[in-house]
């Protein structure tokens, strides 16, 4: 196998994890590298941000040797969830999914993904 350069870490599918503070601004970081972070005005400009961080925490790492991790494959994930719930929260989540029209497996989804990306 090749060497482990700055372009094969670059292309894994590492965890970005961003947040909007009260004030506007964006807090973004690799989850996976320790101390990889950055801020900015927009999401958009906090993701390219984030990328350039990514490249100089990866850079700075192969230069000095230290270990860098990779993110975890997603085939130590099963994609199942069981969940337990009140009655009134399964009746509620049962109703709003009825409404858009789509199951209430898809509903959660969707509901979860939402509330992950910010």
């Amino acid at each position: 196998m090749s060497e482990k350069d700055l372009d094969y870490y670059m292309s894994l599918p590492y965890t970005f994890a961003i947040k909007r503070y009260p004030d506007g601004n964006y807090f973004a970081e690799v989850v996976e590298l320790p101390g990889c972070m950055t801020e900015a005005d927009t999401r958009g400009e906090a993701l390219g941000m984030l990328e350039d961080a990514m490249r100089g925490w990866i850079e700075l790492a192969l230069q000095d040797g230290d270990p860098i991790p990779e993110p975890a494959s997603t085939e130590d994930f099963s994609g199942r969830i069981l969940l337990r719930t009140p009655k009134s929260l399964h009746k509620e989540l049962v109703q709003k999914a009825k409404k858009e029209g789509i199951s209430l497996n898809q509903y959660i989804n969707y509901q979860l993904s939402r509330a992950i990306k910010y």
